[in-house]
């Protein structure tokens, strides 16, 4: 007895539970073919760094219960602690790291009957829009090898796209579930702030900006998880957020109404955007309009440069709290972390205390314009990307810069180095290529990423809207009107 690849790839996790449920599939048998495949491609992707494949096998043995079971199932090598299970986070300063307890998110997706196999790459402690770690090498993109498949849940978007599993756990704190989705041609919703938890080892991520999630190939699977993800209690956790009283599946299934849906293609950043990222906006918005709804072009006023340099300030300073967390905790060694991120920490280390605050004040700013532009309009669309998925190595930091870097670290310099304008021009150039998906993070509203446009060299890129406080059902409606009048699932790349 066995499920075949053809099968197990036409189902989604919906459609694979509802089988185990019915008793048509053995609880083990979608484990097994999920192995298979992961076991077939993952030599050439690099999706998956940490196998547990005895421990999914085990749990299907016991016998699984829940909205999912049976349904394989892979995590994020950062944050998403298994117990007994190594987390590290893409860096080699966590190489012996064990988590001692399950993280909150992933008892959810235990307690719903998921069987997680495994754990996917990610880059160091997820601070990039790639997934090229040293510690576990480079991701690749399963539509062309030689591209990224987006950071920073790159591992989990490369497996769910390569047919390994339906849905995979994944992250967002700058566009980590957006960018992989659209690089990938797959679906992915950033919750909005607060809606998730993030225990027990944190009260929240990033001010609240960053966020635990999924990455999946149909939008049913995303509300499915989102009702498993929202239905565990976290007593410890620092507020509770109001949720829908109908389950997000539910409303997922609904009709979105006649949206007025406001549109932009401009870099916030003042810098390029490809004819490509263009045109995937300009063809969503002709779809929209097909499908009733009211789209212009408009946009936030925010000072988008500004925005970034406040992100960016407050990203390194999470750089620098992690960097000097494990040393302190682990007796890690400098060199034991990449170059980018010694220097990223070490320029956060010379921002004052009011500096910090006074950045972290402005945030409010940015959520209060963006509210004014949803007060005129339910949903804005942009690219998610300013082009189209670059390719592996596209972003890694050329060897003199490297070798000035090391020299700025080892006298001390990277503060000093840090207020230059050189150094402030290069940081928003590593933005340039992903300037779209940092505001959703900063305001805490909730984002999705759909994969409406194929480019001419044929990668995915997808499109990303961002909703009002509490749009999640507003955003999965929709999302689903739009896999209905141009599916995606079935999609397979050349692997």
């Amino acid at each position: 007895m066995g499920v075949e690849y053809a099968e197990y790839r036409s189902l989604d996790a919906v459609g694979i539970a509802e089988l185990v449920a019915k008793g048509e599939l053995a609880p083990d048998e979608p484990l097994n073919a999920a192995i298979a495949r992961a076991e077939e491609v993952n030599g050439r992707l690099n999706a998956i760094v940490h196998p547990m494949h005895d421990l999914a096998r085990e749990r299907a043995r016991a016998g699984v219960s829940g909205p999912l079971a049976g349904v394989p199932f892979l995590i994020k090598d950062l944050t998403q602690d298994y117990a007994g299970t190594p987390t590290t986070g893409g860096s080699r300063a966590l190489r012996g790291h064990v988590a001692a307890e399950h993280s909150v998110v992933v008892r959810s997706w235990l307690d719903a009957g998921l069987l997680v196999f495994g754990k996917t790459n990610t880059p160091e402690f997820g601070t990039k829009s790639v997934t090229e770690p040293e510690a576990h090498g480079p991701t690749r993109n399963p539509w062309n090898l030689a591209h990224t498949p987006g950071g920073s849940s790159g591992g989990s978007a490369a497996a769910v796209a390569a047919g390994v599993v339906p849905a995979a756990g994944a992250s967002d704190g700058g566009g980590s579930i957006r960018i992989p989705a659209a690089c990938c041609g797959l679906f992915g919703l950033k919750p909005g702030r607060g809606l998730l938890s993030c225990g027990p080892g944190y009260a929240e991520y990033f001010h609240g900006a960053a966020t635990e999630g999924v990455i999946t190939r149909t939008v049913r699977d995303s509300a499915a998880l989102l009702d498993v993800m929202t239905a565990i209690d976290d007593p410890g956790g620092p507020y509770r957020t109001a949720k829908p009283d109908t389950p997000y599946a539910e409303l997922a299934r609904r009709e979105p109404g006649r949206l007025r849906i406001g549109f932009t293609s401009r870099s916030p950043l003042g810098t390029p955007v490809d004819a490509e990222a263009v045109t995937a906006v300009e063809s969503a918005a002709a779809l929209l309009t097909e499908l009733g709804h009211d789209v212009e072009p408009a946009e936030p006023e925010i000072d988008g440069v500004r925005m970034a340099q406040d992100f960016l300030m407050m990203w390194g300073a999470e750089a620098a709290a992690t960097v000097a967390r494990i040393r302190r905790e682990g007796g890690a060694r400098p060199r034991d972390f990449e170059l980018d991120t010694r220097l990223l920490a070490g320029a956060a280390r010379s921002v004052r205390a009011e500096a910090y605050l006074t950045a972290l004040e402005r945030w409010n700013g940015y959520t209060r314009a963006l509210a004014a532009f949803h007060a005129r309009y339910d949903l804005l669309l942009t690219p998610v990307l300013s082009g189209p998925p670059l390719p592996v190595g596209a972003l890694d930091t050329p060897l003199p810069l490297r070798l000035v870097g090391e020299i700025t670290l080892r006298l001390g310099l990277a503060g000093h180095a840090a207020k230059t304008p050189m150094w402030q021009k290069q940081l928003i150039a590593n933005l340039a290529p992903v300037p779209f998906t940092q505001l959703a993070n900063i305001t805490g509203r909730p984002a999705m990423s759909v994969p409406l446009h194929t480019t001419t060299s044929g990668l995915p890129l997808g499109v990303q809207f961002v909703a009002g406080l509490g749009g999640e059902p507003t955003l999965l409606a929709l999302a689903a009107q739009l896999e209905a009048a141009r599916p995606w699932a079935d999609a397979e790349p050349p692997l």
